[in-house]
């Protein structure tokens, strides 16, 4: 059995930076990830031909003070995302699609140069070797004298502190916890929606931006699908160049190449046959991660409880913290969220 002073489950933005925090201050900690990679629902795909292609957090703006000052101080940079003013908008399936004028965005959004997971990259370097679990999924944890006892796949950890950064509701299903956790706090988790939880991410990579060409636009507003959301995806350079967004969740039964095959055909509608000369296409189905995603007792709408006061408290006497992006009191589900959860987590455990 590995005893340490605190234990975090998850290695996405909200746990590794948590970890980072704490470190800073000379706390003990360890990381515990049910994955056999870290980022959680930070995860971009690489592939030198085509520029980083987003799966999952991708965006942030002036609002979000606290990524900011992490990518300063981790020398990561951010650039504008490009958005050319215009949009081709469709309310209504039963009609054509129209191009109209975008209203102009104060806060512009923002991504980071070399893809969302360079951040994940900067903060996994400051990991130490004994510190991180990857591949060990978290069965049961168990109120003990002194702490926790938490068991993993094929290992067994003694802790004084526990923090949990999993989405509430796939904590409640996939977890044991003995004792049971007070029924208030268990059906705000359950009713608590997960961010990404529904989506479809796809991106697009083409060998040139024929969407700059006049009365084009690479943003989409659609409701005919089955594309509902689309962007400029190129990369910080503009030397390599995609189209990135959200299918609609009810596409999610389709294989990969059926769904490739209704978005060509949608896409054509706006930018003609050039757009079936694709160099690759990308997607992740969040609904199939089972290490991320799991399905609700009942229908729960978008952003119910994120930010519960339920998540401010503490519970197994002090000793289990529920946290992550879902709970954050400011900007849940952004990745601005993960880090106002983290920060108060820590908050917390150094006093």
């Amino acid at each position: 059995m590995i005893k340490r002073k605190i234990a975090i489950i998850g290695a996405g933005l909200t746990g590794l930076a948590l970890y980072y925090f704490l470190k800073q201050d000379g706390i003990d900690c360890v990381l515990i990830e049910a994955r056999k990679r870290v980022g959680g629902r930070i995860f971009t795909k690489y592939d030198k031909r085509f520029p980083p292609m987003e799966m999952g957090a991708t965006w942030l703006d002036r609002s979000h003070i606290y990524i900011h000052r992490l990518l300063d101080e981790l020398n990561l940079e951010a650039f504008p995302q490009k958005m050319d003013g215009k949009a081709f908008y469709e309310p209504d399936p039963r009609f054509p699609f129209q191009l109209v004028d975008l209203p102009v965005q104060a806060g512009s959004s923002k991504r980071i140069v070399g893809g969302s997971s360079k951040l994940i990259e900067a903060l996994i370097d400051r990991v130490k070797p004994k510190d991180l679990y990857l591949d060990r999924r978290v069965l049961s944890i168990q109120k003990v004298e002194g702490g926790i006892q938490l068991e993993a796949a094929s290992q067994s950890f003694m802790v004084e502190k526990l923090v949990s950064t999993l989405p509430p509701n796939l904590f409640v299903k996939t977890i044991e916890v003995h004792p049971e956790l007070p029924e208030d706090l268990l059906s705000v988790m359950r009713a608590t929606h997960m961010w990404m939880g529904e989506s479809i991410r796809m991106a697009i990579a083409y060998a040139s931006p024929f969407w700059r060409e006049p009365k084009m636009s690479a943003t989409v507003f659609s409701s005919a699908g089955p594309v509902v959301e689309l962007y400029d995806h190129s990369d910080a350079a503009d030397h390599a160049f995609a189209l990135s967004g959200f299918i609609n969740s009810s596409f999610d039964a389709l294989t990969k190449e059926e769904r490739l095959k209704v978005i060509l055909v949608q896409l054509q509608k706006y930018y003609g046959s050039a757009v079936y000369d694709y160099l690759s296409y990308e997607e992740v189905v969040w609904k199939n991660q089972p290490l991320t995603y799991i399905g609700y007792d009942k229908l729960v709408q978008a952003h119910k409880n994120n930010g519960h006061s339920m998540y401010n408290k503490s519970y197994l006497e002090d000793c289990l913290f529920i946290t992550g992006t879902e709970t954050a009191a400011r900007h849940p589900g952004y990745m601005e969220g993960a880090l106002v959860s983290a920060l108060e987590i820590f908050g917390r455990l150094k006093n």
